[in-house]
């Protein structure tokens, strides 16, 4: 094996092991991800702002044992309800 694929091999298996361990997520439209907000009577969401051109809103919810992730030109209004974690970067595997 060359050291090209090699490291391709092992980037490969970090990929499946983060994937392994963050369960399934599951990437929605703003809008479905309102709809799920609208159903938690306190939801807790982790947003983020990516992108290196056009900078992005990112966030994240669990709902009903699944993790849910968006992406929003625009900042996501939510209840005061909801407990919001900012964090420095949300990361997904793909």
């Amino acid at each position: 094996m060359t050291n090209g694929s090699a490291g391709a091999a092992a980037a490969a298996a970090a990929i499946a092991q983060a994937t392994k361990a963050s369960g399934a997520i599951v990437r929605i439209e703003p809008t479905d991800f309102m709809t799920i907000m609208s159903r938690t009577d306190k939801p807790l969401v982790v947003m983020a702002q990516g992108g290196l051109v056009a900078k992005n809103h990112q966030y994240l919810t669990s709902y009903k044992g699944l993790v849910f992730f968006t992406k929003s030109h625009n900042p996501l209004q939510f209840s005061s309800k909801a407990e919001i974690v900012v964090a420095k970067k949300i990361w997904i595997p793909t």
